[in-house]
């Protein structure tokens, strides 16, 4: 093919799609909201994330980015560098409390992720909530989209969990 027709048939390559939910017993999605609503707070809960940073505006309101950095994926095992540092720089793109929603953009890093955005939504629920998270990306280099749903899937349902745990302490 030629360089034009390659790079016209790569743009044309479906965004990848996916969805991972997680539930909660106990905790209502009133208690659940302030905590994912802090998007400058995800290294509370986000496994093997140790850096979330402010770059720029006021957590919580639309146009302020995050600095992610120290996450695992599932290709790392594949990378001949021992210290490599994954790292996202995020955009808060909306936010709606009373619909408990927001949703954010990777607009910088070097995981790859191009075009990425997702929706994070709690549901309530009788016994509890459930926390989803919708994702759409450009097909990634050196992952396939089963990679991208165990990476997202796995990392929620570790939130999940510590959230739960952190919301019984309180009501002990």
């Amino acid at each position: 093919m030629e360089p034009t027709t390659q790079m016209a048939h790569d743009q044309q390559q479906p965004k990848w799609e996916g969805e991972a939910r997680a539930e909660l017993i106990g905790p209502k999605a009133e208690q659940v909201w302030p905590l994912l609503e802090d998007f400058f707070g995800l290294h509370k809960w986000f496994p093997t994330l140790t850096t979330c940073l402010p770059v720029q505006g006021v957590s919580g309101q639309p146009g302020c980015v995050r600095y992610c950095a120290g996450f695992k994926t599932p290709v790392d095992h594949e990378s001949n560098q021992p210290e490599h540092l994954n790292w996202t720089k995020q955009e808060l793109l909306s936010i709606d409390p009373s619909q408990l929603t927001f949703s954010y953009s990777i607009v910088d890093g070097n995981v790859g992720f191009n075009s990425y955005i997702s929706t994070v939504r709690v549901v309530p629920k009788e016994d509890g909530c459930i926390i989803e998270w919708k994702y759409e990306v450009e097909p990634v280099e050196g992952w396939t989209l089963k990679d991208l749903d165990v990476f997202i899937g796995t990392g929620l349902q570790v939130m999940a969990r510590r959230m739960e745990a952190s919301l019984s302490k309180l009501q002990v």
